[in-house]
């Protein structure tokens, strides 16, 4: 008897801690995932560091690629916000922690040298690893082009990474994301090198893309930070913030969603 009512006990507490009792028979149509964004960063050091400071306290990342080999760390869950991007805004949205994934490719970024900065290259094995994950991510969430972002593009005002020597191209290759047209920029830009438009275009145009980029028509700093992100991303032999026909070209054949 004693017994029963021991196993009668066991079994109520467990109902009692269970929660609430959830009928999932119904599932909405109007849903979609709670990612919205993929941000890639470099970690800055090697691959030792890298896992030291993103399985801390202070920062992290939902995967970590690193380069030799070119393994891919899970460190949190998709399901669960990582603090890899902070401050930060895209298409109106902001801190985008909450709405991204976070990936962190293990390079050491720059150093300055006497010729001036010096950017580390990517391996090709870390960005093929890189690319296998993208589709993967991209399919199970089904996000639309232009949704992999840089961090330089979500906080150009504080970061640079992944940098110049992030091939965008192959992701584009690969159907990631948007690209260019060549032909359809080279004749875009005769015409800009004619008439050159104005500081309130190029931050007009930037604002489509996605940035957050003053509206008042001077070329700060702010602006010039923002246009080299953009720069860095799509025209890397040249990423200096200033507004030419070039960066006009491709801003104009790149479009943008209005918003």
């Amino acid at each position: 008897m004693r017994i029963l009512c021991l196993a009668l006990s066991i079994t109520l507490l467990a109902g009692c801690t269970s929660g609430p009792r959830i009928d999932d028979r119904y599932t909405a149509i109007g849903q979609n995932s709670r990612v919205q964004y993929i941000v890639l960063h470099y970690t800055s050091t090697d691959l030792p560091r890298s896992l030291r400071l993103l399985t801390g306290e202070e920062v992290s990342s939902h995967y970590l690629i690193g380069d030799a080999p070119p393994t891919i760390y899970r460190l949190v869950d998709e399901n669960r916000r990582a603090w890899h991007v902070g401050d930060s805004q895209w298409q109106g949205r902001t801190w985008l922690n909450g709405t991204s994934i976070g990936i962190e490719l293990v390079n050491q970024g720059y150093y300055e040298g006497p010729a001036g900065r010096y950017w580390q290259p990517y391996a090709p094995a870390q960005i093929d690893a890189l690319i296998e994950l993208l589709e993967d991510i991209v399919r199970r969430h089904q996000l639309p082009p232009g949704s992999i972002l840089g961090h330089s593009d979500v906080a150009p005002q504080r970061k640079v990474d992944p940098g110049p020597l992030f091939p965008w191209k192959r992701l584009a290759d690969a159907g990631l994301l948007p690209w260019p047209d060549a032909q359809a920029v080279a004749q875009q830009q005769a015409l800009f090198a004619k008439s050159l438009p104005t500081v309130a275009w190029f931050q007009q145009q930037l604002q489509r893309q996605g940035y957050r980029v003053p509206e008042h028509g001077e070329l700060d700093e702010a602006t010039r930070n923002v246009l080299a992100a953009f720069q860095m991303k799509y025209r890397q032999a040249r990423y200096d913030g200033e507004p030419d026909a070039e960066t006009a070209a491709l801003l104009m054949v790149l479009g943008g969603p209005a918003r």
